[in-house]
């Protein structure tokens, strides 16, 4: 879980662009964004493994 000070900053509009920074938009994590979904790994696994994801599956091969 990313601090307070953080969560609020990225919470805040930041008038230049290139200072933006992704963040899961559930658990606020900075890393491993992922942009289509707007989440980070583990909270896409998780959401993917119950089934709150329409059309995302587990591969399988």
């Amino acid at each position: 879980m990313a601090k307070k000070s953080k969560i609020a900053k990225w919470k805040r509009t930041s008038p230049y662009k290139a200072r933006a920074m992704n963040r899961c938009n559930r658990c606020a994590r900075p890393r491993a964004y992922i942009r289509f979904a707007g989440l980070c790994r583990v909270c896409f696994r998780q959401m993917a493994l119950n089934g709150h994801l329409p059309g995302v599956r587990k591969a399988s091969w």
